[in-house]
């Protein structure tokens, strides 16, 4: 019987999740801070990459493999939708509030004008944006994919995360920040254009691409896929070191709406919208799931780096990354063929 129930993939990737993340965050507070720093640098340059290559092996590219990433843009469209959308029923809200108390002079007030003390403030805004927008595609996406799809279908979230994720965090994502941070500008110097096409994620898609179906020795094969594996926990074991580092967590009920917005709201909407176009099963599946991921930790790097609302993007990563664990049965009883 237990040996039934631990062979369910979702029971395993829960116990995987679950358990190395733990583990991150114990060894969050033991080692010093610059551990996770160094390993994220190992997990960019070298990590990742060498999944890619890895799990590319053999895989066979479709011609609609490509809407995966285009489905990644219409999510980032149709959540900045609807986190625009609330944001504006939210301050107008607290206009009609503070008037009507007699806070505010209607006279004064214009009709895009932020009130005084407003928990909208454009900082905030900022951070509900890019946090709705920049999913934690890669390091938490991929075993995800990985552990409930396979192999097989792995290509799909990795174009997801190359083309869609990472632009839009280097591209519109540093337009928000720029745009509504109180420190517009910090770390300017550097072109999104160049952080775009020099993550090595990109490059190392590339050249899985015309490497998946050279052949290798057995060992070398096995060697090649036991290392992939390997990053794999070691990226779980990395974000929850990060989480063990994120502090204090405030702002929940605006982290909240963020997260029902990011990993409900879009994936539904979206998800549904693919079998319009003939795109159904582990395919539609795959993209769903790298939607509904909470957060980066980017999201709290870029709040950082650009004045943005730290307190709610650190909610948003923290409470998105369990929030994760709820919604995952969800979406395979929704969308799993």
């Amino acid at each position: 019987m237990i040996l039934t129930i631990l062979e369910n993939p979702i029971v395993r990737l829960y116990i995987n999740l679950i358990g190395w993340a733990l583990l991150g965050f114990i060894l969050g507070k033991k080692l010093p801070a610059s551990t996770s720093k160094y390993l994220g640098q190992f997990l960019y340059w070298i990590g990742v990459p060498l999944g890619i290559i890895a799990f590319m092996r053999g895989v066979d590219i479709s011609g609609y493999i490509w809407i995966s990433p285009i489905a990644g843009w219409v999510a980032i469209l149709v959540g900045a939708i609807f986190a625009r959308f609330w944001m504006e029923l939210e301050i107008s809200d607290e206009r009609i509030k503070a008037i009507a108390s007699g806070m505010v002079d209607p006279r004064h007030v214009k009709p895009d004008q932020p009130i005084p003390e407003t928990a909208w403030t454009q900082p905030t805004q900022g951070s509900f944006l890019l946090a709705m927008m920049v999913g934690n595609t890669s390091y938490l996406g991929f075993p995800v994919v990985l552990s409930l799809i396979g192999p097989e279908y792995f290509l799909w979230a990795v174009l997801y995360n190359t083309l869609a994720t990472s632009p839009g965090l280097h591209g519109i994502g540093y337009m928000i920040s720029a745009n509504y941070g109180n420190n517009p500008l910090a770390q300017r110097r550097k072109n999104p254009l160049q952080i775009i096409f020099g993550n090595p994620a990109l490059w190392s898609f590339g050249f899985g691409f015309f490497f998946r179906h050279v052949p290798l020795p057995g060992l070398a094969e096995n060697a090649l896929r036991t290392s992939a594996w390997s990053i794999v926990t070691l990226a779980i074991i990395m974000i929850g070191i990060q989480l063990s580092q994120l502090g204090k967590l405030q702002k929940f009920s605006q982290a909240l709406i963020c997260l029902a917005i990011k990993m409900i709201v879009v994936p539904l909407v979206v998800g549904t919208g693919l079998m319009f176009f003939g795109v159904t099963g582990l395919p539609r599946l795959a993209i769903v799931l790298q939607m509904a991921m909470p957060p980066s930790i980017a999201t709290v790097i870029y709040a950082i780096a650009y004045g943005l609302d730290k307190d709610l993007s650190v909610a948003t990563v923290a409470l998105g990354s369990v929030g994760l664990l709820m919604t995952i049965p969800m979406w395979l009883w929704l969308f799993a063929p």
